[in-house]
């Protein structure tokens, strides 16, 4: 992909992707010390206790640092992931709104965001079904920041999807360092926090945005009317990698596109991948200024999106984009298999 093209790319991906950083959590546990009851834990501190933290993201050869601050209050649920480097990102969440304030593209991004967990921690839990796929041990403890951390390792068993280790306090179960890493155990992204305080109370200011917004762009995305989403429903993939199924549909407008996009979310679980396909004409909607300007050609071909991939094809007609935190030969796989279904019922998976 061209670098226009690549940054095309990151329109697809919802904004709050930026602040997934870690994995979901099985839902069972089997003992005090069992690898599965220590995730679960993590998972109910992440989405239960305030929390004001400094952590480095590294990514791609690149060091970011961000402070995350999340507030519980009267069951609401309010918190703010911003960039304390170059390009001044925040994102601010309250409840199910998320705005994501991007100084550097002179935009503000605001969309809805159902799944109320954290940013720490945002992505579904997964059933017992995961371990088809995932091998999750314990391994030997060790110390983060001056605290004793239990280390769990999430492996997958298959080249479709990405694995994790994570450092958990002792005391909190509060991840203090997560690695995201490939079927050969390679790291591909890291988080460990520098500071982290998990105060009673967090003031209001800490949760407001600090960008100037005048003169910014502001965009809305969100699901478009059920009108949309059911002309845009005969969307699927044939065939899916092992485990994944269809968790989301509807359709999202993207970007300054003029139509909506057919949006298909599947997962395995744990690994999500987010398909998006679109008109051709909404794709190069606005691209000629005058009879004799070439409209911009389809983006077709396989880009690195943050610590993921994405991949883009044209399947009858339509632009095909599958983009998600997990090897590319997972993005293309589905990429390829999308299908549109003109009469007859698509595929339930």
């Amino acid at each position: 992909m061209t670098r226009s093209r690549q940054s095309r790319a990151h329109w697809l991906v919802p904004c709050a992707l930026v602040g997934v950083l870690l994995t979901t959590l099985p839902q069972r546990a089997r003992g005090a010390d069992d690898p599965r009851e220590w995730l679960e834990k993590m998972n109910k501190a992440l989405a239960t206790r305030n929390y004001d933290g400094t952590f480095f993201h590294l990514s791609g050869g690149r060091v970011e640092t961000m402070r995350i601050v999340h507030r519980v209050r009267a069951g609401r649920v309010t918190e703010r992931l911003q960039s304390l480097d170059g390009s001044g990102r925040e994102f601010v969440r309250a409840n199910d709104e998320l705005t994501c304030y991007l100084p550097d593209q002179h935009t503000v991004l605001v969309e809805q965001r159902p799944n109320n967990g954290p940013f720490l921690g945002s992505l579904p839990q997964f059933d017992a079904s995961v371990s088809d796929f995932y091998r999750i041990e314990a391994l030997p403890a060790t110390h983060i920041l001056g605290r004793p951390a239990r280390v769990i390792a999430v492996n997958p068993k298959d080249q479709f999807r990405f694995g994790y280790r994570l450092w958990l306090d002792e005391k909190t179960a509060m991840p203090l360092k997560t690695q995201l890493v490939d079927p050969r155990g390679q790291v591909i992204e890291q988080i460990f926090f520098a500071r982290l305080d998990m105060p009673e109370t967090i003031p209001d200011v800490d949760l407001a945005p600090t960008v100037r917004t005048e003169g910014m762009r502001w965009v809305r995305q969100g699901p478009s009317p059920d009108s949309a989403s059911a002309a845009l429903g005969a969307y699927r993939a044939s065939q899916l990698p092992p485990g994944f199924r269809l968790t989301v549909q509807g359709a999202q407008t993207l970007g300054g596109a003029s139509a909506p996009a057919s949006h298909l979310v599947y997962s395995d679980g744990l690994a999500t991948v987010s398909v998006f396909v679109e008109e051709q004409s909404a794709t190069t909607a606005g691209a000629a200024v005058s009879p004799d300007a070439q409209p911009e050609p389809p983006v077709q071909g396989l880009a690195r999106v943050g610590s993921g991939y994405a991949f883009s094809t044209i399947v009858q007609g339509h632009q095909v984009t599958a983009v998600g935190e997990v090897p590319a030969q997972t993005v293309e796989f589905i990429a390829h298999s999308v299908k549109i279904y003109s009469s007859g019922q698509p595929p339930r998976h």
